[in-house]
């Protein structure tokens, strides 16, 4: 079982998280594991766990760069028996479909968001990732989506939620000493007697920082408390959008209330830190992954109740959903998680945890992957 992923980059990311979780379960599987990008800050977690990066500009939207990528896929796939390319993103999806056509390999996608479509020609750009052989969607949310945009792959839809690493966000694994550092790396006294919420996305507009900040700035003006509120995640170079929220900060008067953190690279002791996670996307999730990982590590969460959150995130026993974009109904969830005793938020959590635990596991993704390629390898491409 030789494969070969493409994905335009290997930064911060589900889809990149999940590039390196297949890429493993390929290697423990006694095959290779190739993938194809334009390379991040993941590359040396693919090498560990024994994966080989292959360096081509995927990320370009450029039709000669994709039609390039396909001729030069196409000849990695014949010089490196690569049975089967699975893409995840849909430039390089393109280059991959054609790569397969040329090569005779298998071709298999991942449908990782909602692609939005307005015209012809973007819902035509944004088919190509129902276009493989089998198409796994990452959450019944994106199952139902394709089964309307895309009718004629309904039949060839495998839904393989993303998974968390169990190993990994563990509590009982994330040590005090551990904790601490990171704190200290964002200039933070640790332990504090503050609640603490931590916000994990990357910095742009719709995952909600915006209503976040409102959300808090209503909590001060009405002299209610308001957590130390981590906005954890790169800008990725959203400068404009980054001035745009230290100038809502001071808006709000919550220069002693938030802190933008910028990219973390340990989120289980991000979210040991932390008494509650923020989820609050103005657009739908197509999974939620973060969601899942704060609740593996016991940590209850306010999400937005749209997309792939709501398979995540069970109201009154995991967390909270609320309506998306209203600052409002954000309020008034985290007022009221800000209530709750310890013991009520650490019953919460522990639920959240049992919720990831039976539900969304890296090791049932893994599995599940390998199943799905097993299944087209045994059939014609």
């Amino acid at each position: 079982m030789n494969v070969l992923q493409v994905i335009p980059q290997l930064d911060a990311g589900g889809a990149e998280r999940t590039t390196l979780e297949v890429a493993e379960a390929v290697v423990a599987a006694g095959g290779r594991a190739l993938v194809v990008t334009e390379g991040g800050r993941l590359e040396a977690e693919l090498e560990a766990v024994g994966g080989e990066l292959v360096r081509l500009p995927v990320a370009s939207k450029n039709p000669w760069t994709v039609w390039r990528n396909a001729r030069r896929i196409a000849a990695i796939v014949k010089a490196e028996q690569i049975g089967i390319i699975h893409a995840r993103s849909r430039a390089p999806a393109w280059s991959a479909k054609w790569a397969a056509a040329r090569s005779g390999a298998h071709f298999v996608t991942t449908y990782h968001g909602t692609y939005n479509g307005k015209t012809g020609l973007k819902r035509w750009y944004n088919a190509v990732m129902a276009q493989g052989e089998l198409v796994i969607a990452n959450s019944q949310f994106i199952a139902a989506h394709i089964r309307v945009q895309h009718p004629f792959a309904a039949d060839r839809i495998r839904v393989i939620p993303r998974g968390v690493d169990l190993d990994s966000f563990d509590p009982h694994k994330v040590a005090p000493q551990r904790v601490a550092a990171l704190a200290a790396s964002w200039g933070l006294d640790w332990p504090t007697d503050r609640l603490v919420a931590l916000f994990p996305a990357r910095l742009t507009g719709w995952k909600g920082q915006r209503e976040t900040l409102a959300a808090l700035g209503q909590l001060k003006a009405g002299g209610l408390a308001v957590p130390l509120t981590l906005f954890a995640g790169d800008a990725q170079g959203r400068e404009a959008y980054l001035a745009e929220l230290n100038e809502l900060i001071t808006r709000h008067g919550l220069e002693a209330d938030v802190r933008i953190v910028g990219h973390c690279s340990d989120m289980p002791a991000a979210f040991a830190m932390a008494d509650l996670a923020l989820t609050p996307s103005v657009e739908p999730e197509a999974f939620g992954r973060t969601a899942a990982e704060a609740g593996a590590m016991h940590t209850p969460v306010i999400a937005a109740d749209h997309g792939g959150a709501r398979e995540v995130v069970v109201p009154g026993e995991t967390g909270w959903r609320v309506e998306p974009g209203n600052p409002a109904a954000l309020a008034a969830a985290i007022r009221e998680a800000v209530s709750m005793t310890p013991a009520q938020r650490s019953e919460m959590g522990e639920r959240a945890a049992q919720h990831v635990r039976t539900q969304f596991s890296t090791r049932a993704l893994q599995a599940a992957t390998l199943r799905v390629y097993e299944e087209v390898l045994s059939s014609q491409p």
